[in-house]
C-alpha cells in the first residue's frame, strides 16, 4: 500500500491519512477514515442518491477467456477469472475491498478494488465497469464483496480519490456501509441488489473456492 501511495503522487495529507487508516484496521474491527474536508455526501446513506455508475474503462483486460484457469491472483487494481471448481487469491488485503462475483457456471469473476490507484492497473471508479464487462451476460448465482468496508464510501465506487483536486470536498465513512456499498456494486455491476453480500474481514489473504 505504501508504494502505491508514493507512486501515485497524491496530496501529503491523503497519504499520511491512508497509513492511518491501515493501522486501524489492524488494531480496530470497525475503521474511521480522516480525511481531510467535511464531506460531500454527510451521511453513508447518501449513496443511494448517487447516480449509475458509467463505466470508464474498458480494454482487453475485461474480454472473458475462452479457457479461464483453475487458480488465479488477483492483485490491487485487477480482475480475473478461474474456471468451474478455481480459487481466486488475493493478496494483502488490507484497506482493500474484493468483489466476487459467482457464476451460475460454476466460475468465478473477481476484482481486487484498492482506495488508491496502483501504476498501470484499474482505479476504484473504473473497476467495476471492467468486471461488468468480464462477465457479459452470463447468468451470476452471487455476488460476494470482503475487506475493509468501514474504510470504503460507497462513492469510491463512482469517483475515485485520485479525481478529488486541492480544496475539494471528500466523502467520509462515517463507520461501515454495508448497505451502501452493496448498493453502489450492484448499480456498477448492473445486478440485482439481492444478489450481494458485503462483509468486513480481518487484514490478509482472501482466498476464494
Amino acid at each position: 500500500m505504501e508504494r502505491q501511495l508514493a507512486a501515485s503522487g497524491h496530496l501529503p495529507h491523503l497519504v499520511i491519512v491512508a497509513k492511518v487508516v491501515i493501522e486501524l484496521k489492524r488494531v480496530t474491527a470497525t475503521l474511521a477514515v480522516a480525511l481531510v474536508g467535511a464531506a460531500t455526501l454527510t451521511s453513508p446513506s447518501a449513496a443511494a442518491g448517487i447516480s449509475p455508475y458509467e463505466p470508464t474503462y474498458a480494454g482487453p483486460r475485461a474480454a472473458s477467456s475462452l479457457e479461464a484457469p483453475a487458480g488465479a491472483t488477483v492483485t490491487e487494481g485487477q480482475i480475473k477469472e478461474v474456471a468451474s471448481g478455481g480459487v481466486i487469491t488475493y493478496p494483502s488485503v488490507t484497506s482493500c475491498l474484493t468483489v466476487t462475483v459467482r457464476l451460475r457456471s460454476g466460475g468465478l469473476a473477481g476484482a481486487h478494488a484498492s482506495l488508491f490507484r496502483v501504476p498501470g492497473e484499474l482505479r476504484s471508479d473504473e473497476i467495476l465497469g471492467a468486471l461488468k464487462q468480464l462477465v457479459g451476460g452470463r447468468p451470476v448465482a452471487a455476488i460476494e464483496v470482503r475487506g475493509a468496508v468501514g474504510a470504503w464510501h460507497p462513492s469510491y465506487f463512482v469517483k475515485a480519490l485520485e479525481s478529488y483536486g486541492e480544496g475539494e470536498r471528500v466523502p467520509i465513512p462515517e463507520g461501515p456501509d454495508f448497505n451502501g456499498i452493496a448498493q453502489a456494486v450492484s448499480r456498477g455491476l448492473g445486478l440485482p441488489r439481492g444478489l450481494v453480500t458485503v462483509e468486513d474481514v480481518p487484514d490478509g489473504d482472501q482466498i476464494i473456492r
